[in-house]
């Protein structure tokens, strides 16, 4: 399994009623935070009410399909959070 990227920030994606989404849980789908097709430990989302979710895209989250942080390591300070995100810093 290759190495996440640090910088892969997570998706944020607005759900409806009616529509159905196939996300991944285990977090080797090489098409993160969608499942692959065949693939039996997708989670179906299928909301009742229109709603924000944060996906991960790292495959790192204990959360999954949910992003939980797992991403970005802990920071000290305002300066260094909004570092975390500027690469070559």
């Amino acid at each position: 399994m290759a190495e996440p990227d640090p910088f892969l920030l997570p998706e944020v994606r607005q759900v409806n009623p009616g529509e159905t989404h196939l996300l991944c849980r285990c977090g080797r789908s090489p098409v993160l935070p969608d499942c692959s097709p065949g693939c039996a430990e997708g989670l179906l989302l299928e909301p009742v009410r229109q709603q924000f979710v944060l996906l991960c895209r790292c495959g790192q989250s204990r959360r999954m399909p949910y992003c939980d942080g797992s991403h970005s390591p802990p920071a000290q300070g305002l300066k260094a959070r909004w570092r975390r995100f500027a690469k070559g810093d």
